[in-house]
């Protein structure tokens, strides 16, 4: 965690999985109640961002880790367009 992460109340974790394993990873991170929230940021080419809570942020590597030895999933740079999601324009 860096310096300005600790100060943020929310870290976004861009990640490319297969298409097929969007909806997967949501439902995960659902499961795990207030440690993360799962967002679409570009369906056709599979980016998503886990918006991790920073007092768990720890815990949403750990869940990272153990998918990447199921599935492919591989943490990327922020994309220069994130679309309309108002969301991410916020935490921004």
């Amino acid at each position: 965690m860096t310096q300005d992460d600790s100060r943020r109340e929310v870290i976004p974790i861009y990640l490319r999985v297969a298409p097929g394993d969007i909806a997967l990873l949501k439902f995960l991170f659902e499961s795990y109640e207030e440690i993360g929230l799962v967002r679409t940021v570009d369906r056709r080419s599979a980016i998503i961002v886990v918006l991790a809570a920073v007092d768990f942020l720890d815990s949403v590597r750990a869940i990272i880790a153990e998918v990447q030895q199921k599935i492919d999933c591989s943490e990327i740079e922020r994309p220069a367009d994130e679309g309309d999601d108002w969301l991410m324009r916020e935490i921004d």
